[in-house]
């Protein structure tokens, strides 16, 4: 039994396809069920049910699952340990965010945290919500970047990014062209077009309080769960759709999108650096997480200035 068989083994359990696991671990299908074969041999039972044209672990395999896990984690740790005999950082570090974390606030942060620490590698990887904790507390990745609040008490959180949210029209929307009012704009003039809305999450919940008191009369057009398509389909007029300020600043500032902030209540969008209470911090991730508090925190790379939209 080595890590590389392990590995290949904790790709395939996660994915339930070999050949999927043979693409992420850059290996032939061939090649990893041979490896699987070599370890249910070497155990002596078998780790996957392969009947009916779909792979499931075994009882077996669940309780392999575990330890390899373990495993993966201290060998991780432990070359984390010898890296930081050296004063400098270096080794890899790994995230997961959603979209528009990696388009919108994130890169600023790479990009200081890599003139600093050339010797790192940072591999970001995009995931929706529930991906990005599992992938965090299955030791997949070092970091997840997610909206918050976060409550898992296995996870220790550090704030990194507060952005208001704003509704979001094309340029010749009738909402662009009225004055929304020292208060923004309201629900009941919201109510009067169709809705663009996130399909899930703590912005939802939000708005969906925010609309509460006009939901007789409110026109829901499309639920998306992508801020990039909730942008596009409004500036292509089919209507209001609700980011966060910062995401839409390069549209709002090339002409694209009008950012009209809501009357009454804010809404804010929080973003926040999440790793295991458990896990040991190397170097590299303690540097990584500095940086990343001190870069957001000067709105470099997260267009602050607008988080009151415009």
């Amino acid at each position: 039994m080595d890590f590389d068989q392990l590995n290949m083994f904790l790709a395939v359990a996660r994915l339930n396809s070999f050949s999927r696991a043979a693409t992420q671990c850059f290996r032939t299908q061939p090649a990893v069920s041979a490896q699987i074969r070599l370890l249910e041999e070497e155990i002596g039972m078998r780790l996957f049910d392969r009947s009916g044209g779909k792979v499931a672990l075994t009882a077996a395999g669940r309780v392999l699952r575990d330890y390899a896990e373990r495993l993966q984690a201290l060998r991780d740790e432990a070359l984390r340990a010898v890296t930081d005999l050296e004063h400098t950082p270096r080794g890899e570090l790994s995230l997961a965010a959603n979209e528009g974390s990696c388009l919108h606030v994130l890169p600023e942060v790479f990009a200081a945290f890599q003139r600093q620490h050339p010797a790192v590698q940072v591999r970001v990887r995009r995931g929706e919500h529930q991906e990005i904790l599992e992938a965090v507390l299955e030791n997949r990745v070092d970091f997840g970047v997610l909206s918050l609040p976060v409550r898992d008490p296995r996870l220790k959180v550090v704030p990194l990014h507060r952005d208001e949210v704003v509704a979001v029209v094309a340029p010749q929307h009738p909402l662009a062209q009225r004055p929304a009012g020292d208060g923004g704009v309201t629900a009941a003039q919201l109510a009067e077009f169709p809705l663009l809305l996130p399909r899930s999450g703590n912005t939802r919940d939000a708005l969906d309080e925010f609309l509460q008191a006009e939901s007789a009369r409110l026109r829901v057009a499309m639920e998306l769960d992508s801020t990039e398509m909730l942008k596009a389909f409004s500036a292509g007029g089919l209507g209001v759709a609700f980011v966060g300020a910062t995401l839409a600043l390069a549209e709002t500032r090339a002409g694209e999108l009008a950012a009209l902030p809501l009357a009454g209540r804010k809404i804010y969008r929080e973003l926040g650096l999440v790793f295991r209470r458990d896990r040991a911090l190397g170097r590299a991730a303690l540097a990584f997480i500095d940086m990343a508090v001190e870069t957001t925190r000067h709105g470099k790379g997260t267009g602050g200035e607008a988080s009151g939209g415009a």
